[in-house]
């Protein structure tokens, strides 16, 4: 069985043609609702820009161990699968692969936030800077 390569750009719009992806408001929005706020960034981009207060932080290697409500590694706020995840990156790149990985985890209401972290800043929405 051969199969034709396909590029990291083909495989984010396959993955982002799965999600109802949330504007920085939505999101915000989202989370006043009851959503979970998952920041996916490695230490070094938080340490620089700092953090979204309220967001679970759990890096992008152990993000389907700790969101599967079947998994024995699960944080306690994976409890079920009905659980309401925004996934935030960077930019709003890995997040939309992260959130289709958590779909096919059954987290179907799993999505991310166009922009990410960087463009939720830039709209003044919360931050807590990094320490000095």
């Amino acid at each position: 069985m051969s199969s034709v390569p396909r590029s990291i750009d083909q495989a984010l719009a396959e993955a982002r043609s799965h999600l109802e992806r949330l504007t920085v408001h939505q999101a915000a929005a989202a989370v006043a609702d009851g959503a979970l706020l998952v920041d996916i960034r490695y230490a070094a981009l938080r340490d620089r820009d700092g953090t979204i207060p309220g967001a679970l932080v759990v890096e992008r290697n152990e993000l389907e161990w700790r969101l599967d409500p079947q998994c024995d590694h699960r944080l306690p706020e994976a409890a079920h699968h009905e659980l309401w995840v925004v996934v935030i990156c960077n930019e709003g790149y890995a997040s939309s692969l992260a959130a289709v990985s958590l779909q096919q985890l059954g987290l179907h209401r799993a999505t991310d936030l166009v922009g990410g972290f960087q463009a939720w800043a830039a709209a003044g929405l919360p931050v807590t800077p990094a320490p000095v």
